[in-house]
C-alpha cells in the first residue's frame, strides 16, 4: 500500500545494509527488524494483509524485534477504525482510529485531509527521538488519527484543531502518523535511530 520504494530508499540512504520489499511471510519472519509502511484506506490494507497471509507474521515480528509502523502502517495496528463505516484492524496496539472532523469542529481553515508540515511535540523520551529537537516538523497526509486506549503509549503529539497522537509506542514497536521518509533531516534521523535501536525504551542510545 503506497510508495514503498521511497521508504526503502530512505532506509538505504541512512545506512541500512539490506532492505527487502516483500510480501513473503518467511522473509519477513527472518528479518532483523521490520518497517510496516502504507497509504490509503484501512479496509484495503486489511484485505491485502489477509490476502497475502501476513497477519500472523506481523503479530510475531511486532512482539519480538524492532518494528516501525508508518502512516497506514500505524493505523492498521490499532483495534478498529471509523473508516468505511467501521473496520476491524489488527488490534496489536489497543485503541481506535477516528476521523478528523471530531477534532477540527468544522473549522474551514483546518482542511481534511491534514496535509503538509506540522510540528511534533515529544511527549516522552524514546530512543527514536535521539538528536531530533522537540517540536521538529514532519510531513503528514491523513484524514484519520489514532486514539490509543492507554495514554502511556503516546510518544508524540501534533496540533490540528486539538492535540492528536502522532507517534505511539509499545515495547519494541514504534509507529508514526507522519512520513519520516518525506520529512527531510528530522525524518531521516528517526530512520537512522531505528536502525540503531535495540527494541528497548531506554531514552539514551549509544
Amino acid at each position: 500500500m503506497g510508495n514503498l520504494r521511497s521508504v526503502a530508499k530512505a532506509l538505504e540512504f541512512v545506512g541500512a545494509a539490506e532492505v527487502r520489499i516483500t510480501d513473503d511471510a518467511e522473509v519477513i519472519a527472518a528479518a532483523e527488524r521490520v518497517v510496516f509502511p502504507g497509504q490509503g484506506a484501512v479496509r484495503d490494507c486489511m484485505s491485502a494483509l489477509q490476502r497475502h497471509e501476513l497477519v500472523d507474521v506481523l503479530r510475531q515480528t511486532i512482539a519480538d524485534r524492532p518494528f516501525l509502523g508508518v502512516c497506514m502502517g500505524m493505523q492498521a495496528l490499532l483495534t478498529r477504525s471509523e473508516e468505511n463505516e467501521g473496520v476491524a484492524a489488527l488490534d496489536l496496539m489497543p485503541g481506535l482510529v477516528r476521523h478528523f472532523r471530531g477534532l477540527t469542529g468544522g473549522d474551514p481553515a483546518l482542511k481534511i485531509p491534514h496535509m503538509g508540515w506540522n510540528g511534533v511535540h515529544q511527549v516522552r523520551a524514546h530512543p527514536l527521538w535521539a538528536d531530533i529537537e522537540d517540536g521538529a516538523r514532519f510531513y503528514f497526509v491523513h484524514s484519520y488519527y489514532v486514539e490509543p486506549r492507554d495514554a502511556a503509549m503516546i510518544y508524540g503529539e501534533t496540533e490540528y484543531g486539538a492535540p492528536f497522537a502522532s507517534a505511539i509506542g509499545q515495547g519494541n514497536a514504534f509507529a508514526t502518523q507522519f512520513h519520516p521518509e518525506k520529512s527531510q533531516r528530522a525524518g531521516l534521523q528517526l530512520l537512522r535511530n531505528f536502525l540503531r535501536w535495540d527494541g528497548t525504551t531506554k531514552a539514551s542510545q549509544s
